[in-house]
């Protein structure tokens, strides 16, 4: 299930003649005095540059040392170098390159593909995650490999490698992990003396055991493994003190690659039993960094997401915005001492920008974007619902007409994942629908972060339960909110998001059309076909062979012949997290019981449309849809 999923759909297309592309800022990094910021530069679908600028948003200077490439992961040495990673796809190989202001140089080729790159803290070796030879794209919602041959006998294995920056490149040929084979090694930080690493990893495959992984340690002299903690929670973003005793991570209910969220514990760096720091908090702790001022990081509190700062006694939310943030590691950078950060920000009306400054107190510093325009006016709607307070946003069209309208209501991915405001723009499937006269309504229904972990876990062994009618109530809420036409309703969602629009039409004939992507129509057969089956026992308690009712329960499948509703599918062919079995099982359902519905699956996509042409494609039927029977 994926966070990100219904933000592709909604985001990916080419940009029309008439509106002008907005400026992205990738990857961004801050400088460890806190005096510059670097980030992947991209106006629309051009090719990125590096681009270096002084904290007040003057660019210094952009680097583009290979035009065929794609540029990601910057990120600064302690003494203020800065290096990157630039992928030639065509050549199938990465290269670790760095600048010391003067000049660039490789420091070595990885023949596969590489992803996050952390200098040492004397600055004297960079390490990098590889994995060599890859067969895909790293993340289960990328599409995976053709099932062919012996099933299951081969993986990935995403392995530490560190390079001596004293020494000559180092060629394809003879880069050699450190870390031993047959563990995946997810995130990882230095320790202060840089004599090892802290890392998440896992035995075998690295798609699947992310849910499961531990905290560990590895000796960066042998690379010789040792366990410090196997937390009852999934974990995220390890961070060590700085003075080497403490390990703090993320610890929740976590559903998909991406979609991090929970609360903030911390472990001795020797081992022992993980203490929760923020036990009971009524916010979702969504990045860390431990810095010289303590784990510092970002935080969903309702509406607002926040700086977080955790102290030894309570944790305290700072600088916030209705908003998303973001930046390379984590939701935001921050300088050695924590008193300087830099993130990129954006809303639903206003496009991406570059904050930076005082922990208390960032402001914009770029303003490429100032012109983009608004598409909608958003507010954030609260309701309660069987003794839960619940969060969502509205959209209404900027040029809305007289009378009553018709509206979509989209459910985001996860379920442990939130909607969050985020820039919508001309050639997004929001943006075609606010454009058209459609509402948008986007609920945070209890399994969502923002809340504290409590509503977080709130539909375990309910899906499509509690969530569902927080949906419900929340659209009347809307409904008194807005002119919004009762008789003229829609659903739509990817991932987790699709199956609520597949299971709602088995449960509800309150809408009159309904979308559904990448979606699960059948627990039992998606447990057997999916590559992604960890996630769920935290959520069903028990595997589907000790449990079959809890799966049977939540599948649309088994109360197929209440379903009524018009209801276009799609999905990727190469989806491994969601097979595009689960649609054509659901698809064949209708088509027998006479359902109004068609079924496109795209070539070559995983979890999620990439290829600007399908996204087209997608962003089209989809709309077409919604007019066919909401018009």
């Amino acid at each position: 299930m994926r966070l990100y999923l219904a933000a592709a759909l909604l985001a990916s297309a080419a940009t029309p003649a008439l509106a002008a592309p907005t400026r992205s800022y990738g990857d961004l990094a801050l400088a460890p005095r806190g005096d510059r910021i670097a980030s992947i530069d991209a106006v629309g679908a051009a090719h990125g540059v590096i681009t270096v600028r002084a904290a007040n948003g003057q660019v210094v200077r952009t680097l583009d040392p290979c035009a065929a490439c794609t540029y990601s992961d910057v990120t600064f040495a302690p003494d203020g170098r800065l290096a990157w990673l630039a992928r030639d796809k065509a050549a199938g190989t990465v290269t670790l390159g760095i600048e010391d202001g003067k000049a660039t140089r490789t420091v070595a080729t990885i023949a596969g593909v590489a992803e996050t790159p952390r200098f040492s803290p004397d600055g004297t070796r960079i390490a990098l995650l590889v994995t060599l030879g890859a067969a895909k794209e790293i993340g289960a919602n990328q599409a995976g490999v053709r099932q062919v041959g012996e099933i299951g006998e081969k993986n990935d294995e995403q392995r530490i490698a560190v390079f001596d920056l004293a020494g000559p490149a180092v060629a394809a040929a003879a880069v050699k992990p450190l870390s031993p084979a047959g563990r995946y090694v997810y995130e990882y930080a230095w320790t202060p003396d840089g004599r090892g690493f802290v890392v998440t990893s896992a035995l075998g495959n690295g798609d699947n055991n992310w849910w499961v992984a531990t905290l560990d340690r590895i000796d960066a002299a042998t690379g010789a493994v040792r366990t410090i903690a196997k937390p009852t929670t999934q974990i995220n973003f390890p961070r060590v003190s700085p003075d080497g005793r403490e390990v703090a991570f993320i610890g929740g209910l976590m559903s998909d690659f991406g979609s991090v969220g929970g609360d903030v514990w911390s472990v001795p760096i020797t081992g022992g039993t993980p203490r929760n720091l923020t036990a009971g908090a009524k916010f979702t702790a969504t990045s860390i960094a431990w810095t010289g001022a303590g784990v510092q990081g970002t935080a969903l509190g309702g509406s607002d997401l926040s700086l977080l700062s955790v102290g030894a006694r309570a944790a305290t939310l700072g600088w916030h915005r209705p908003a998303s943030f973001a930046a390379g590691d984590g939701r935001v950078a921050y300088s050695a001492d924590g008193s300087r950060v830099a993130m990129v920000v954006q809303d639903f009306t206003h496009a991406p920008a570059i904050y930076a400054g005082p922990v208390a107190a960032p402001v914009q510093i770029t303003h490429d974007n100032d012109t983009a325009p608004a598409l909608a006016t958003a507010r954030s709607i609260t309701w309660k619902n069987d003794g839960f307070d619940v969060q969502g946003w509205l959209l209404a069209p900027r040029a809305a007409g007289t009378g009553k309208a018709p509206m979509v209501t989209i459910v985001h991915g996860g379920p442990a994942a939130a909607n969050v405001p985020s820039y919508l723009p001309p050639d997004s499937t929001s943006g075609t629908l606010l454009a058209a006269g459609y509402y948008v309504f986007l609920p945070n229904p209890r399994g969502s972060y923002g809340q504290g972990e409590a509503f977080t876990a709130a539909n375990k062994r309910d899906f499509g339960g509690g969530d569902l009618r927080d949906i419900l109530a929340g659209i009347d809420a809307a409904e008194k909110a807005a002119p919004i036409d009762d008789a003229r309703l829609g659903l739509t969602g990817g991932s987790y998001g699709g199956f609520m629009s597949m299971w709602a039409n088995t449960q509800t004939n309150r809408f009159k059309a309904i979308v559904a992507g990448a979606g699960l129509s059948n627990w039992v057969s998606y447990y057997g076909t999916n590559g992604i089956d960890q996630w769920m026992l935290p959520f069903f308690g028990k595997t589907l062979y000790d449990d079959y009712k809890a799966y049977e329960a939540a599948s649309a499948i088994y109360f197929i012949k209440n379903a009524k509703t018009p209801t276009f599918i799609w999905a990727g062919e190469r989806d491994i997290e969601v097979p595009p079995t689960q649609s054509t099982e659901y698809w064949h359902a209708l088509k027998d019981l006479g359902v109004p519905t068609s079924l496109v699956i795209y070539p070559d996509e995983g979890h999620g449309v990439r290829a600007p042409a399908n996204a087209k494609d997608l962003r089209a039927r989809t709309v077409a849809w919604f007019d066919r029977y909401l018009k």
